[in-house]
């Protein structure tokens, strides 16, 4: 596997010193392409999906949470494979192609024609047509979630995600996104350069665990941006909580959609945009 940080010479400056040729270590970031095979068994088509700016790690993780978020496949059993591209030609493509084959039976024409896949590590694109298809699946609305949170619940798994940070501790360059119960569980924890990145991580994660979890809490190092929300809409978490701040569309999707958004969460405060009953 690749590495995820990576040695550097820095000159360092402060105050009272100037220190030259001091090591320090990086967040990795690479591009990760997606591609797919679909379509029926006798003609299978293929198609160069998205490139996404990653941290190398849990890339076939990142490639099912991006597949389930963009409602591409509904469960893992519609993928039939998954690893990394090998008939390379270049060195530095190595692990960084991944090629999934989907299931014969699984329509995409539809949803290939209606989208356009774009990523980075900083920011997604979101077409109406996206948000439409949200808005017809009243399915997804997560208004009927009865469970409550406390304050101090909050403030003990703002310190744990802290604590469980290694890669951030290591170069300060990595967003973090986690699950938990709402006993306080850590159920998992994924970390990348992209903030959509570690969700999609995250995602991919939870669709192969062995249990269901009952009552998902998702909480982010980063900002909350619409694409995160969609991404959490897809993935049914009811409650998402952010250290950073949230956009308006964000707060307008977690209100329509059922979503207690949580953001600014410190020690001893926080801020509630929506759905405020299940915070007790």
């Amino acid at each position: 596997m690749q590495p995820q940080v990576k040695p550097v010479q820095v000159i360092k400056y402060s105050s009272q010193s100037l220190e030259k040729e001091m090591d320090d270590l990086v967040i990795v970031e690479e591009p990760l392409a997606i591609r797919i095979g679909y379509g029926d068994i006798h003609h299978r088509l293929q198609k160069n999906l998205t490139v996404t700016m990653r941290t190398p790690g849990h890339d076939f993780e990142l490639t099912l949470g991006f597949l389930y978020s963009e409602g591409i496949i509904q469960h893992l059993s519609q993928v039939q494979s998954i690893r990394y591209c090998t008939e390379l030609q270049r060195l530095e493509e190595h692990e960084n192609i991944v090629r999934v084959e989907l299931s014969p039976d699984l329509d995409l024409s539809q949803t290939l024609y209606e989208r356009n896949f774009m990523a980075s590590s900083s920011c997604g694109i979101c077409g109406k047509a996206q948000i439409e298809s949200l808005e017809q699946q009243q399915c997804l609305t997560l208004k009927n979630w009865e469970y409550r949170i406390s304050p101090t619940f909050l403030w003990e798994i703002e310190e744990k995600l802290t604590q469980n940070q290694s890669l951030f501790s290591y170069t300060g360059g990595a967003h973090a996104v986690a699950i938990y119960e709402n006993t306080g569980e850590l159920v998992l924890l994924r970390e990348d350069i992209g903030r959509h990145n570690a969700l999609d991580k995250v995602i991919g994660a939870k669709l192969g665990l062995e249990k269901q979890v009952m009552a998902p809490i998702l909480v982010l190092s980063s900002r909350v941006s619409y694409e995160m929300i969609q991404k959490s809409i897809m993935s049914q978490f009811p409650i998402i909580v952010a250290v950073g701040a949230p956009s308006s569309l964000a707060v307008e999707l977690a209100k329509q959609f059922g979503i207690t958004l949580i953001a600014f969460l410190r020690k001893g405060k926080f801020n509630v945009y929506t759905h405020e009953f299940r915070v007790q």
